[in-house]
C-alpha cells in the first residue's frame, strides 16, 4: 500500500546533517547527526519501512562534537565522514574524521530496539582527516563510483584530495590547490561530478562556482558571480555531464553548462529566503530538490533541461497513422518545466534535503529544530514519468 503522505521524525536536537547511506542499495535508510552544545551529539540511522509506512530508529554516539555535515562511502555501508566542531585552546575548530559504524547497524534493520533498554553505541574512529595546516573543514565528498578510498574534503581557501590507506585507518594527503585571490575566501560546499571518469569536482565559495581537474588539482573552470550572495550547494545532473545545479543566499536555484559559464540555462525563483540544498533525482534528472530557510522543500519539474525534454521517445511500431501526426507534432514541443509540490510539514529553516538511495521515488528532508520528514514524489507524477 503506497501512500502519498509524509512520514515525520522528530529528533530532541537540533540538527543540520543529512545523507543517505549512499552504499545501501535496498533498504531505504539515512543517516542525521545532531548539533547539541549541551549534550554528546548523536548520530541518527533512519529505516524507513515503506511497506508499513514507519520509520526505524538506531542511535551512534558522536562524542566528538556538533556535526556540520555528514557524508556516507559509496562502497561500504559502515562507513562515514563527518565534520564537527571541538573546542581546543578556547578557539572553536571544525574538523573532519571518518567513522565505522557497528557492524550489526551495517544493514537496514528493521526491529526497532525497545528504547528505554537500548544503550546508544559508539562509532570506531577509523582517523582523521588532518586540517591543522588548513583551516576549518566545510564538507567532506567521496568519489562517487570508486572503491570508498578517495575523498576530497574543503577546508577554508584549500582543496584537499585524500586516499584512504589500511582499511581507511589512515588518510593520506595525495594532493591540494587553493583559492587564490583577495580577501577571505572561503569554500562553503563542493561536489564530485560522476562523470568524466570521477576527475572533476566542483566548488562553491562565496559567489563563485569553481570547476577542479583532481588528477592536477587545477581550476578547469570558473563561474564568477554564479549568485547575487552567498552559494550555499551545488549538484551534478546524474545523466548530462556538462549540466549542474547551484543554489544561494539570493533565494534563486540556477542551472549551469559548464562549458558556457556566462548565462545560466534557466533559474528557479521559487524560494522565499536562502536556498541551502539542491539535490537532483539520481534516475530522473527532470526532478529536483530544494530545501530553503523559508521552511519549505520544493520539488521541481525540470524537464527542458533534462535528458529527456522531449518525454519517451515512443517507437514508430507502437504508433497507428492517425496517432503518428499526433504524436510527431507533441514530440517537438520540449515539455513545459513547472513546480510539482511544496512541501511545508517544517516549521524552522530546511538546511538539507537529499533523495533515497534505494528508492528514486522517496526522499528525507531535515529543518534544524530536529524535524525529519520523509515524502514521495506524487504517484501521478511518478507514473507519468515512467509510462
Amino acid at each position: 500500500m503506497e501512500d502519498d503522505a509524509p512520514v515525520i521524525y522528530g529528533l530532541e536536537f537540533q540538527a543540520r546533517a543529512l545523507t543517505p547511506q549512499t552504499a545501501e542499495t535496498d533498504a531505504i535508510r539515512f543517516l542525521v547527526g545532531t548539533q547539541s552544545l549541551k549534550y554528546d551529539n548523536q548520530i541518527h540511522i533512519i529505516d524507513f519501512d515503506d511497506e508499513n509506512n514507519i520509520i526505524n530508529k538506531n542511535v551512534l554516539l558522536h562524542q566528538a562534537g556538533e556535526i556540520w555535515h555528514i557524508s556516507a562511502s559509496p562502497a561500504d555501508k559502515g562507513v562515514l565522514a563527518t565534520c564537527y566542531n571541538r573546542t581546543s585552546d578556547s578557539k572553536v575548530l571544525t574538523c573532519a574524521a571518518v567513522w565505522r559504524m557497528p557492524k550489526e547497524l551495517e544493514s537496514g534493520s528493521h526491529e526497532s530496539p525497545d528504547d528505554s533498554s537500548s544503550t546508544a553505541q559508539t562509532l570506531e574512529l577509523l582517523c582523521h582527516l588532518d586540517n591543522t595546516a588548513h583551516g576549518n573543514m566545510a564538507c567532506v565528498v567521496w568519489e562517487p563510483m570508486g572503491d570508498g578510498k578517495k575523498i576530497i574534503s574543503l577546508a577554508d581557501n584549500h582543496i584537499l584530495l585524500w586516499d584512504l590507506q589500511e582499511s581507511s585507518s589512515q588518510a593520506v594527503l595525495a594532493s591540494s590547490a587553493s583559492l587564490e585571490g583577495k580577501g577571505q575566501l572561503r569554500f562553503t560546499s563542493g561536489r564530485w561530478s560522476p562523470h568524466h571518469n570521477c576527475t572533476q569536482v566542483a566548488t562553491a565559495s562565496d559567489t563563485t562556482l569553481r570547476g577542479w581537474d583532481t588528477r592536477s588539482m587545477s581550476q578547469i573552470y570558473c563561474i564568477e558571480n554564479a549568485h547575487g550572495q552567498l552559494v550555499r550547494d551545488l549538484d551534478f545532473n546524474p545523466n548530462k555531464q556538462y549540466y549542474l545545479a547551484s543554489c544561494g543566499d539570493d533565494c534563486k536555484v540556477k542551472f549551469w553548462d559548464t562549458r558556457n559559464v556566462t548565462e545560466p540555462v534557466k533559474t528557479l525563483e521559487e524560494h522565499s529566503h536562502w536556498v541551502w540544498n539542491v539535490r537532483y533525482n539520481h534516475s530522473h534528472d527532470q526532478l529536483v530538490l530544494t530545501g530553503s530557510s523559508d521552511s519549505r522543500v520544493i520539488l521541481s519539474n525540470m524537464v527542458s533541461i533534462s535528458s529527456e525534454p522531449f518525454g519517451h521517445l515512443v517507437d514508430d511500431d507502437d504508433i497507428s497513422d492517425q496517432e503518428d501526426h499526433r504524436s510527431e507534432e507533441k514530440s517537438k514541443e520540449p515539455l513545459q518545466d513547472n513546480v510539482i509540490a511544496t512541501y511545508e510539514e517544517h516549521e524552522d529553516s530546511v538546511y538539507a534535503v537529499d533523495w533515497s538511495s534505494a528508492d528514486p521515488w522517496l526522499f528525507a528532508s531535515l529543518s534544524y529544530d530536529g524535524r525529519l520528514v520523509i515524502n514521495r514524489v506524487p504517484r501521478a507524477l511518478k507514473y507519468h514519468i515512467l509510462l
